[in-house]
């Protein structure tokens, strides 16, 4: 099977493993701050071309941003992400299942940088999330539930692969 098309049904998985960490990490505790609706607010507001928010969680909701927080959370984050990894792979001539399933779970880590880097910053939270909520630490949140998102990407690669 291509290993784009695996890559992506592995960030799909991925991400309800990510939901998965996030729900049982929330129940101890660790929050990231970030939920489906600030996810959709942004979403959308790249549609109408705002790329960054002073807090988002101050921003007007928008109408259907759940909707669209779920969707780009599956679809971009999730699915789209991935097929990172499989160009990775395909770079580096990683071909072995064990490299593929371990390799995805570094990955995962290494995907952290785009909540870090990338959305909380867009959402006004700063570097790492260091202004994010009150009680909320987005910085090992994102850490802690990208984990398992590499997890289920490697898991599909290495099975496509005949593991």
């Amino acid at each position: 099977m291509n290993s784009y098309l695996l890559a992506y049904a592995g960030g799909i998985l991925g991400a309800v493993l990510m939901d998965i960490t996030e729900t049982f990490a929330a129940r101890a505790g660790l929050r990231s701050g970030v939920s489906v609706a600030l996810v959709g607010r942004w979403a959308l507001g790249l549609l109408h071309g705002q790329w960054a928010h002073a807090d988002i969680a101050r921003s007007p909701a928008r109408p259907g941003e759940v909707r669209m927080g779920w969707a780009f959370h599956f679809l971009v984050g999730g699915g789209g992400v991935a097929l990172v990894y499989a160009a990775w792979l395909e770079a580096a001539g990683w071909m072995l299942p064990a490299h593929r399933l371990w390799g995805g779970v570094v990955f995962g880590a290494l995907t952290s940088l785009l909540p870090w880097l990338l959305l909380l910053p867009a959402f006004g939270w700063g570097w790492f999330g260091r202004q994010g909520p009150a009680g909320s630490n987005p910085l090992l949140a994102s850490t802690v539930s990208h984990l398992p998102y590499g997890l289920g990407v490697g898991a599909v690669m290495a099975l496509g692969a005949g593991l």
